[in-house]
C-alpha cells in the first residue's frame, strides 16, 4: 500500500482528532488499570479533606508506612468521589520537596532563624498564652462574677473540622476564659 505525503497526513490527522475526542476509543479500562497499579496492595482509610469547610472524603492509600495516593471518596455523598484542584494536590502536604519539617523561630528584631525542637515551641507558646491571660483574665466586675480573657481571640478557618472545633470551644472558652472565638466556616 502507498500513501502519498498528502493522504498520510489526511489520515494522521484523522486518528488524532477521533483520540483527542474520544471518538471511538474508550479509556475507562486503561485509567482504571492505572489507578489500580498505582495503588496496588496498598491499604487505604477513609479521610476528609482539610482545605474548606466542605469536608469532602478522601480515601488515603499507603503501603508500608508510606504514603502513596489521595483520591475522592467515592462512597461521600458530599463529592461522590471527586475532588476540587485543592483537593486533589492534598498529596502534597506531606510529600512536597519543600515542606517544613521543622520548627522553625525568628525571636523578635532578628534576621535568622533557628531550629527548635517540638517540645521547645510547644513550651514556649503556652508560656505566652498564659502569661497573656493571666495579664488580661477579669474574675468579676462591679459584684458580677464573669471569669473572662477579653485579651486573646481565637478565629478558626475552614481547616478545622466539628471535632477540632469542639475542642477549641471547650479549651479556650471553658479552660481559658476566653469569649473572642469564632470561625469563618461557622461551624
Amino acid at each position: 500500500m502507498s500513501l502519498s505525503r498528502r493522504d498520510f497526513l489526511k489520515v494522521s490527522g484523522a486518528t488524532a482528532a477521533g483520540v483527542a475526542t474520544g471518538a471511538g476509543v474508550d479509556l475507562a479500562p486503561v485509567e482504571a488499570a492505572a489507578t489500580s497499579l498505582k495503588i496496588k496492595e496498598a491499604k487505604a482509610f477513609a479521610g476528609v479533606c482539610p482545605y474548606c469547610a466542605v469536608g469532602c472524603g478522601q480515601l488515603i492509600f499507603h503501603r508500608d508506612g508510606k504514603l502513596i495516593s489521595i483520591e475522592g471518596d467515592p462512597a461521600s455523598p458530599l463529592n461522590d468521589g471527586h475532588l476540587c484542584p485543592k483537593g486533589a494536590a492534598s498529596f502534597e502536604l506531606l510529600t512536597h520537596a519543600a515542606r517544613q519539617t521543622r520548627v522553625r523561630y525568628r525571636a523578635p528584631h532578628s534576621d535568622d532563624w533557628q531550629d527548635l525542637d517540638l517540645e521547645t515551641a510547644m513550651d514556649m507558646v503556652a508560656d505566652r498564652v498564659w502569661t497573656t491571660r493571666e495579664r488580661g483574665f477579669v474574675a468579676e466586675r462591679g459584684g458580677m462574677t464573669l471569669m473572662q480573657c477579653a485579651n486573646i481571640a481565637h478565629l478558626g478557618g475552614a481547616t478545622l473540622d466539628n471535632e477540632e472545633n469542639y475542642l477549641i470551644k471547650k479549651l479556650f472558652a471553658g479552660g481559658l476564659g476566653i469569649v473572642a472565638i469564632s470561625n469563618q466556616a461557622r461551624i
